[in-house]
């Protein structure tokens, strides 16, 4: 039986107190706006998200997880998972990082994110948990993502979840929610990122990823590199873990491409998602006819992960239709992961933030997205491979705007990714002091035929969405502007 977690006043339940709770939220320690280093590493560890569970009565124990790792593609598989798990009447929490506007969105149930009631009644219970944590010795002091594990943890034992799906945060073996009980567990590809604290080859990120594995607790796997198919096998041998590939049990076997476009409505322009139709089998169970709204091959195998999930989760005996299902991921709504904000000019905005996920987005748009013109607004976080990035990039594009997004002090000056680009790639970049003057440069100089792609880091991705989506056209800015220069 699940202890009772502490009762705590520190905040009534008011829109003004929410605000206070995030505040002190906001003010913890956070990996995801600090520069990750050697140093760092030491930081991540399991025993203090432990103490803080226990202190709350330990919620995680009580609900059954899907858990996801890997360096790309983990947050997509979790919002599938989780749309279908919901679509067949399995209430179902999902857990996912960073958020793109509000804090909230981090945690939702069956698409639905908490009341103001409910945030501020479960960061009640964990802020008093924490107040006690902080008079214990150093290194015990919970972090950002800690506490907002804690609070999504208690939020799904409230809501009476059936299922929970938790994307990983950072790595696997130290996260935050590597303290979850897993049904089923799940590794999306793995390519090079976060190098200062995972390690700098594929074998010892593998290592971390795949320390979500668990003692005969089926895994679905996506890793592609024999270097770190190698340490997945191992480590699901010695755990007695059956394990489910990509390309050799669960076969992508067919995708059509459905293109989006404007179309006339009620005399408003309407913006059709792209998008792709699949068939997937796996192990037990052959889908046709699967309608994906994510453009990208890198999403249609992530579908075919996510279905292999769904069917492994129907042999244990939960009973998923599989009709329901694929009406769940026709409903998809996710957002910077080539997400088309709007056409005439095509304007895409993508969340890539390595060298992997940028060859993806590269991919995708030479095979979805033809344009007269190309032109590219990029920034970078500090503990990237932006130059990596950079050279990936640039070919594609016919104009190169470099920016610093606003919302994050781990911004790359653009003088330095000016000089990357230079010395790397041969190429000049026109510089804009921020996004917003980045996104009145391209749109002002962009044909309708043209094609405007966002990218680089979540942060910029966040931050220019909302201005995408908001805007009117802008006044052109003049190249003698002081806001830029080449």
């Amino acid at each position: 039986m699940m202890r009772r977690p502490p009762r705590s006043t520190l905040f009534p339940c008011t829109t003004l107190f929410r605000s206070q709770a995030l505040i002190f939220l906001f003010s913890r320690t956070d990996y995801g706006r600090t520069a990750h280093s050697r140093g760092a590493a030491g930081c991540f560890k399991l025993d203090r998200m432990q103490r803080l569970l226990e202190r709350l009565g330990d919620p995680q124990q009580q609900l059954p997880a899907v858990h996801i790792a890997g360096t790309k593609g983990k947050g997509s598989t979790a919002v599938m998972v989780a749309g279908m798990l919901s679509a067949t009447g399995f209430r179902t929490g999902l857990f996912t990082s960073p958020h793109v506007h509000n804090f909230e969105e981090r945690m939702r149930v069956d698409g639905a994110t908490p009341t103001e009631q409910e945030l501020v009644e479960v960061a009640n219970l964990v802020i008093e948990a924490v107040t006690a944590m902080d008079r214990l010795s150093d290194g015990m002091q919970p972090t950002y993502f800690e506490i907002a594990t804690a609070m999504a943890w208690l939020f799904f034992t409230r809501r009476q979840v059936d299922l929970v799906v938790l994307e990983v945060g950072l790595g696997g073996r130290l996260d935050a929610t590597n303290l979850c009980s897993p049904v089923v567990t799940v590794i999306t590809n793995i390519s090079l990122d976060h190098t200062a604290v995972l390690g700098t080859t594929l074998a010892s990120i593998a290592g971390e990823k795949a320390g979500i594995v668990k003692p005969n607790v089926p895994l679905v796997s996506g890793v592609v590199a024999p270097e770190a198919r190698a340490v997945v096998h191992d480590v699901c041998r010695t755990q007695n873990v059956p394990l489910y590939e990509l390309g050799r049990d669960i076969e992508l076997r067919a995708r059509e491409i459905l293109p989006g476009g404007t179309s006339a409505g009620e005399n408003v322009a309407v913006l059709r998602r792209r998008g792709q139709r699949l068939e997937i089998e796996t192990p037990w169970r052959t889908w046709s006819q699967v309608e994906l709204p994510l453009a990208g091959e890198h999403q249609a195998q992530n579908a075919a992960i996510a279905v292999a999930v769904i069917d492994l989760l129907d042999k244990q005996g939960r009973s998923v239709s599989m009709e329901a299902a694929r009406n769940g991921l026709a409903r998809l709504s996710w957002p910077l992961r080539i997400e088309v904000l709007r056409e005439q000019p095509t304007v895409v905005v993508d969340a890539a933030h390595n060298v992997a996920s940028a060859t993806a987005l590269i991919r995708t748009l030479d095979a979805e997205f033809p344009a007269d013109r190309s032109l590219l607004v990029f920034a970078a976080t500090r503990d990237k491979d932006f130059g990596g990035m950079l050279e990936q990039l640039h070919h594609r594009f016919e104009t190169i705007i470099l920016t610093t997004y606003t919302n994050n002090p781990r911004g790359v000056p653009v003088e330095q990714l000016a000089d990357i680009l230079r010395e790397q790639c041969g190429r000049n970049a026109l510089l804009a002091t921020d996004p917003q003057t980045a996104w009145d440069m391209a749109f002002s100089s962009a044909a309708p035929t043209d094609l405007i792609c966002i990218t680089g880091s979540f942060f910029l991705a966040a931050e220019m969405r909302e201005m995408v989506r908001k805007c009117e056209p802008p006044a052109a800015v003049a190249p003698q502007s002081s806001a830029l220069r080449l």
